[in-house]
């Protein structure tokens, strides 16, 4: 049997992994873009009081998620300074068994903790997470990517006030965010 020689196999893993990446992760796995000018993020981010349970309130519908409730993200510092990422999904209904995906993110230097890059695919995918604004005391975030494809509005209770899903709204048209692209998350 003939071998490929290395740079070759290695390309091929390389193209595979990013064609998978773009049909999952990438437009066609997300819609249409619901902010063309996504702003930088708003304030810095300390990763410490960041960290923990977080509700996901509303988002923009996306591949990985579709059919998702009940959908929660948590984070913990690890020992190599890198912080573990826990996103559990419950299937068609709040109370469905839960579907967890693991993985690991890295601050972005220079970003004052508000940019994080995110991997679930082991060392070579990573993709971009910013905190584009959050509440002084971290009772919620709202979090987003370049493209504008992607678009997370969290909270730390599943059920937060009607006022505060509001201004979460309000704060998301306000960067610019087509906000009638929300889901709502139920839980």
């Amino acid at each position: 049997m003939k071998r490929l020689p290395l740079h070759l196999a290695a390309t091929g893993l390389a193209l595979a992994g990013a064609a998978w990446l773009a049909t999952h992760y990438g437009p066609l796995a997300a819609g249409k873009r619901g902010n063309p000018a996504v702003p930088e993020p708003a304030k810095p981010v300390d990763l410490q009081r960041y960290l923990g349970l977080w509700y996901e309130y509303a988002r923009y519908e996306n591949g990985f998620e579709r059919g998702c409730e009940g959908v929660t993200a948590e984070y913990a510092l690890r020992d190599d300074g890198l912080v573990s990422v826990r996103n559990t999904c419950h299937e068609g209904a709040p109370d469905a068994a839960p579907r967890t995906s693991t993985g690991r993110a890295r601050v972005v230097p220079d970003s004052q903790g508000a940019k994080l890059e995110v991997s679930f695919f082991g060392p070579f995918f990573f993709g971009d997470y910013w905190i584009l604004d959050h509440d002084d005391d971290y009772t919620w975030s709202i979090v987003g990517e370049p493209s504008g494809r992607y678009l997370w509005l969290l909270t730390r209770e599943a059920r937060p006030s009607a006022a505060l899903g509001t201004s979460l709204m309000a704060r998301a048209r306000a960067l610019g965010y087509d906000i009638d692209q929300l889901r709502h998350t139920r839980h």
